[in-house]
């Protein structure tokens, strides 16, 4: 599953020393490189692996299509939608000229020449310089907010600008608007003009210091994309991360780092990494210089793009990497220092499986819910077909976490897999097994249409007690296989709202592996990450474009229109197969559903954290569905203090409730700033607020399971069959079995 942000966004995200660190945009600070010689131009690795690609995805994708004339036009389609999707680089004269294109990037892929797309990245680099340039100027002169000009930034469906004229008019808004959005937070004309100057001086540098490597991958990346909505290209770095996010470790030295003006910042210690250890790295350091063993030279990495920094700090484990640190409280001509530290294994257990419990009284009745929270499943593949019996595995994390959960005395177990957007397929099968005694878990279908069944063969459960999974719009593949096979067996109730409608499984191709020229130590030619099956319920319906539908609905917040599986052009149709051989459910809840859908409105109707949550999500409706606004400030500070007053309400209504937000009002007030020009101080204080703040929706799918218990309790029928082979209330289900079978990544 994924986003399509436009190309201007595309250093934004970066796998830092120990997990992904996401900026909001390119304004967010300059990352530094000494800038890229233009014009670029493509290498002749880069152009056999575009043809390599060719030929595995007109050959061995699921619905293989011609590379030729039709799908160099969807090609041409897509790229420009990730270069410019808003439309604010390029004019209409600039498309005339590129419309010989649409014919030919399928005879450029053929023929290894990939002049044609790269000459439309370089001038996407150079128009946004060009872009930018003008707005700084723009800031010397400064603006007259008294006319009753507007400015449209939603442009996804405007046409190019059609002329120079027309393409700074549209520039001036987007500049006015910058400045409005800071004068309205309070801020003085010169602090104004110093703040954007800077912001957009550090998207200039960050757009020069793009590559021959980002060019390319954007360009696979729009043909893979063409393929279907799943498929992308994933150059040396990208898979490497892509590897890391999956096996949740790495060799470095455990720090989260981020890119803030021209330094890179220690974001956050990973605790019992490296970097903790030696009790010298703080949050808020600055890296300054990095020096290879005990006795390199420290190359000086300010203004470095982040990346290249992460690069150059991650390493075999066991060797020596020195950091030039410039202290968080010294001022930028403080002391330096130089700390060794040797690099090991860091697990990112940010990202894997957690657990709590939520006690729920309800008049004399009391009891324990536990609550399971996995992000992704994740697995690490290569340690498993090594053989390796602690290999990283989201069903091994929660088979334990069942366990430590059982011990506790639950009587319930609440599986949360909110914007848990997939990973592998395997892990998807075989955490469903913890769930039920054995039987079919999901089909398969290739290509040939061939179709397999997985499923858990071994007998036992890890929980065999009443369970509920709570999903949401960003609940996707792997996801959406667990909750199915949850809801067709009756194992449980499935609660939130239609998920994602991911129902294609992808599979890596490392294209270095048909390259004889191919290094292991230094990989060139990336990994495709191809669809090459359809997975289906095991009652023979899809959770493609459909996804799951729950038992029990909580209101959604309006994203579906821009956000699922239904939203791109070429997702796969939805289809249906014959049920899975043996497949038998072992329960029926939906006599129950009336109830507890009565008890749960019944709830929500009372509940001051309900209604606070449904206001917000009408509040976010509203401002998400316009798509214009006023240049004129006398409106646009009319209109900003009726939002104040509407966040200040939703405030003091938080403080009432959970009682843990910040004091001062303005902390979630527009600022007229964008990421990393906040303090960092200020920014970990607002994700901290974030993780404490109330979580309305958990919490009533708790008390919906809380329900369920007392039901099955009542019904001596239904809890034979939600509990079957002698599960009970308390913590002596029986044990899982996971298997230790090597396996290869599915969908994600």
């Amino acid at each position: 599953m994924k986003l399509r942000p436009s190309l201007a966004l595309l250093l934004a995200f970066t796998l830092t020393g120990a997990y992904a660190q996401s900026a909001a945009d390119l304004g967010a600070g300059n990352t530094g490189r000494k800038a890229s010689s233009l014009p670029l131009t493509a290498t002749t690795t880069q152009a056999q692996a575009a043809q390599l690609s060719a030929r595995f995805l007109t050959r061995f994708h699921y619905e293989s299509q011609p590379l030729d004339d039709a799908m160099s036009a969807k090609i041409y389609k897509a790229y420009f939608d990730a270069l410019d999707g808003e439309k604010v680089f390029f004019t209409q004269s600039d498309m005339a000229k590129f419309a010989p294109l649409k014919t030919q990037f399928d005879d450029a892929i053929w023929n290894q020449d990939l002049s044609g797309p790269f000459s439309v990245f370089n001038l996407y680099v150079q128009r946004a310089v060009d872009r930018m340039s003008y707005a700084r100027e723009l800031l010397k002169k400064g603006f007259d907010f008294s006319s009753n000009e507007s400015y449209t930034y939603d442009r996804k469906k405007a046409d190019w600008p059609k002329d120079q004229a027309e393409l700074d008019t549209l520039w001036r808004q987007r500049t006015m608007n910058d400045w409005l959005r800071l004068k309205l937070a309070g801020k003085p004309d010169d602090e104004i003009r110093k703040t954007l100057d800077k912001r957009y001086a550090g998207y200039i540098e960050r757009v020069r210091q793009l590559d021959g490597e980002d060019a390319f991958q954007s360009f696979m990346n729009a043909y893979a994309e063409s393929t279907d909505p799943h498929t992308d290209y994933l150059g040396p770095r990208a898979a490497e991360n892509f590897d890391i996010s999956m096996k949740l470790s790495l060799e470095g030295i455990g720090a989260v780092l981020q890119a803030r003006d021209e330094y890179t910042q220690i974001r956050e210690v990973v605790p019992a990494g490296p970097a903790a250890k030696s009790g010298k790295v703080h949050v808020g350091d600055r890296i300054v210089a990095i020096g290879q063993g005990s006795d390199g030279p420290m190359v000086d990495v300010i203004g470095w793009r982040l990346d290249d920094v992460v690069n150059r700090i991650r390493g075999k484990k066991d060797t020596t990497v020195r950091l030039e640190i410039l202290p968080a409280d010294a001022g930028l001509d403080g002391k330096h220092e130089v700390i060794s530290l040797v690099r090991q294994k860091v697990s990112i257990e940010e990202q894997a499986a957690k657990k709590k419990i939520i006690e729920i009284k309800d008049g004399n009745v009391s009891r324990k819910i536990g609550v399971i929270d996995l992000p992704t499943f994740y697995s690490d593949f290569g340690a498993r077909r090594e053989g390796d019996k602690n290999f990283k595995s989201a069903t091994r994390d929660v088979a334990k976490l069942l366990g430590e959960l059982k011990a506790a005395g639950v009587e319930g177990v609440v599986m949360d897999l909110r914007n848990n957007g997939g990973g592998s397929l395997t892990e998807a099968n075989e955490l469903t097994g913890l769930f039920i005694d054995k039987g079919p878990v999901v089909q398969v279908r290739d290509a040939r249409g061939g179709v397999e069944v997985q499923g858990d063969d071994d007998p036992g459960m890890a929980w065999s007690g009443p369970m509920a999974v709570l999903v949401n719009r960003g609940s996707a593949s792997a996801s959406e296989i667990f909750a199915a096979a949850i809801q067709d067996y009756g194992r449980g109730l499935i609660v939130g709202q239609p998920t994602f409608g991911k129902g294609t499984v992808q599979n890596l191709v490392d294209l270095d592996r048909f390259n004889s020229r191919a290094s292991k130590e230094k990989p060139q030619l990336g990994e495709l990450k191809m669809t090459i099956a359809e997975f289906f319920r095991i009652n023979g319906g899809s959770t493609q474009l459909k996804g799951v539908t729950p038992d029990i609905n909580f209101p959604k917040n309006g994203d579906e229109k821009d956000f699922g599986e239904s939203t791109y052009d070429n997702a796969l149709p939805w289809t249906q197969i014959a049920p899975a051989p043996e497949y038998k459910p072992v329960a029926d809840l939906k006599a129950y559903l009336g109830q507890l859908q009565g008890k749960h409105d019944a709830r929500a109707a009372k509940s001051p954290s309900w209604k606070l949550m449904l206001d917000e999500l009408a509040q976010y409706r509203k401002m998400r569905d316009k798509t214009a606004v006023s240049l004129n400030f006398a409106q646009r500070q009319a209109e900003r203090k009726e939002q104040d007053a509407i966040q200040a309400d939703f405030r003091a209504r938080h403080k009432t409730i959970d009682g843990n937000l910040a004091d001062d009002d303005k902390d979630n007030l527009d600022d007229g700033l964008n990421p990393n020009e906040r303090s960092l101080k200020s920014e970990l204080k607002q994700e901290k607020d974030a993780k404490k703040a109330a979580d309305p929706q958990l919490e009533e799918t708790a008390h919906i399971l809380f329900d369920a218990v007392g039901l099955i309790k009542g019904d001596a029928k239904l809890a034979s069959e939600v509990l079957p082979y002698g599960g009970r209330f308390s913590a002596n289900a029986t044990a899982a079995t996971t298997p230790e079978q090597p396996s290869s990544p599915g969908a994600h």
